[in-house]
């Protein structure tokens, strides 16, 4: 399967990265998005809380919020995505509500996308710690907008009333899974440039960490190893999931 080719071949012209929190794409699959962009898709981002629940507990939670915001506008930019949807769901205290359903259902219908990548809603045993009940919650609430709400005309009639149409997403790739269920490694050795200069763009969050590229490039390795690429290649991991 090449990025611009959905699991049946056909040309996929349009994706939307849904996560939890600024910095989730650009950890888990900025170097997927970098080569997307770079075939030619459209990539749009839905972020469904501005990651306010960090940072010193003395500065005001919305200027947290702002500064991750601007953060990720810029991690962004780097891999050629420009459209941006906040939700402002609280941090920390994401629910797969009937609510965020809608609000995700509202931004798929609007944008049209082929292709929705976002976080399992399983756990992954094997790395705890991307699995974030936000990220869990994003996850599950995204899968059901995906399916069955985006394409149902009876779910969430008031998006009808915004002139809103049911559309049907074809494809589903599920970020930080359980391991055994990544069935699609994409190369991004070409794209690593692009993923790290995304990631230093969260400045707030990682700094001038040390160790940042190395540990990111050990774990990449890995997962390209897995999936059977050669020797000095880096891999980002999904399960993808025919949904048309």
């Amino acid at each position: 399967m090449t990025s611009a080719r959905d699991s049946q071949g056909s040309r996929v012209d349009r994706a939307l990265v849904i996560s939890a929190h600024p910095d989730d794409v650009d950890f888990g699959a900025a170097g997927t998005v970098a080569a997307w962009t770079s075939a030619g898709i459209e990539v749009a981002y839905c972020v469904c809380t501005s990651g306010e629940a960090t940072g010193d507990p003395a500065t005001p939670r919305e200027e947290v919020a702002r500064l991750r915001e601007r953060e990720q506008r810029a991690a962004a930019e780097v891999v050629g995505v420009s459209e941006l949807h906040f939700l402002g769901y609280p941090d920390g205290r994401l629910t797969p509500s009937l609510e965020l359903r809608r609000d995700l259902t509202r931004v798929i219908r609007a944008f049209r996308p082929d292709r929705v990548l976002t976080w399992s809603p399983e756990f992954n045993w094997d790395h705890i710690v991307t699995s974030h009940p936000d990220h869990r919650a994003a996850g599950e609430a995204a899968f059901a907008a995906v399916y069955p709400d985006a394409r149902n005309q009876h779910a969430h009639p008031e998006l009808l009333a915004e002139g809103l149409l049911p559309w049907t997403v074809r494809e589903l790739w599920l970020a930080d899974g359980p391991l055994d269920r990544r069935d699609h490694a994409v190369d991004i050795t070409d794209t690593m440039a692009a993923k790290m200069a995304a990631l230093r763009s969260h400045k707030s969050q990682t700094g001038d960490a040390d160790g940042l590229e190395e540990g990111m490039r050990n774990f990449l390795a890995e997962a390209a190893r897995r999936h059977g690429l050669a020797p000095g290649r880096l891999a980002e991991t999904f399960q993808v999931v025919h949904t048309g």
